[in-house]
């Protein structure tokens, strides 16, 4: 079992940056891969960015890309995004979600679906302002 608890939302002006916090619970952290999502109001849960267990590997939604970075401490069992440039179609609930690691295939078709996820956090309150 993973806990979760997301932190660092709020607001920011446009073009302003915010870095959000996930912390894990439990001592399989370290071998989950880890992911961020965000919903709007009125829209689905979407793909934000992924980590893989071992942290080699990230993967990005395209309208994120180049202004989000996703990082992660399993000595501090805590996930990161860091968000730059932000822009008003940027605001959402985040969320952080992990699945098992070790043997999970880190690719786009499992990384980017919510349900490949089993665990997830309360979410966090992102807005930014024009």
């Amino acid at each position: 079992q993973v806990q979760l608890v997301e932190s660092g939302g709020g607001l920011v002006q446009a073009g302003g940056s915010l870095r959000l916090s996930c912390a894990a619970s439990g001592r399989t952290f370290s071998s989950c891969d880890m992911g961020w999502f965000r919903q709007a109001p009125g829209k689905e849960r979407e793909f934000v960015a992924a980590i893989s267990w071992r942290g080699g590997l990230t993967y990005y939604a395209d309208s994120v890309k180049g202004r989000f970075t996703i990082s992660r401490d399993n000595a501090q069992n805590t996930v990161y995004l860091q968000m730059n440039s932000a822009k008003p179609e940027d605001t959402a609930i985040y969320y952080c979600a992990a699945a098992w690691g070790p043997g999970r295939a880190f690719i786009a078709a499992i990384i980017i679906t919510p349900a490949q996820y089993p665990y997830w956090g309360q979410g966090t309150q992102v807005t930014v302002s024009s």
